[in-house]
């Protein structure tokens, strides 16, 4: 059994972000990832690596958070329709809202997530999408199962295919190496 609920039963708690200033050094090369849209792709949803880093000076001192581990980051302006599960602390620019505390589970809300941006996306095909606002993704609707099992199930289902599919593209990446590097030898 099925039931509709909005993005923001999802999570207990939700986080914005911020951009220390980038004129401060001190602010910058630290140990605490900070996520920016560029960092996201639009169909990968795990496994991030962050390019830059703060401080704990530069949280104290900027609108930016220090968000848990286990929380879905979400791309709100630039970018829109990206997100990712996040599996360590992580903070991140103005462009995001991240859900945390999540009352669902993990895998199953970034899929549920994931299809209901996609969706809206397709929607809005053709327009200059600007961004979405906290209120409003926060507004729009999921179908949850009331089960925990089903959503674990579920979840774990579309992961084990995202494993197998990025499985299947090293494979492939790898084989298009070797097919390279068999015609150099070839034919020089």
């Amino acid at each position: 059994e099925w039931e509709q609920h909005k993005v923001s039963s999802v999570s207990k708690v939700t986080y914005g972000g911020g951009t220390p200033k980038t004129n401060i050094k001190k602010f910058w090369n630290g140990d605490i990832p900070w996520i920016q849209s560029s960092d996201l792709e639009i169909n990968r949803l795990f496994d991030i690596s962050p390019k830059k880093y703060i401080t704990n000076e530069s949280i104290q001192k900027s609108a930016t958070k220090l968000v848990p581990p286990d929380s879905i980051a979400i791309v709100t302006r630039v970018g829109v329709g990206k997100l990712a599960l996040m599996t360590f602390e992580y903070t991140t620019s103005q462009d995001f809202l991240s859900l945390s505390d999540l009352q669902v589970d993990s895998y199953f809300g970034i899929y549920s997530l994931y299809i209901m941006l996609q969706k809206e996306l397709n929607d809005l095909q053709g327009t200059s999408i600007k961004g979405i606002t906290k209120l409003d993704l926060l507004d729009k609707e999921l179908m949850i199962p009331k089960k925990v099992n089903e959503q674990k199930k579920i979840g774990t289902f579309f992961k084990q295919l995202d494993d197998i599919i990025t499985l299947q593209q090293q494979k492939l990446t790898l084989l298009k190496q070797l097919k390279k590097a068999f015609l150099q030898k070839m034919f020089i």
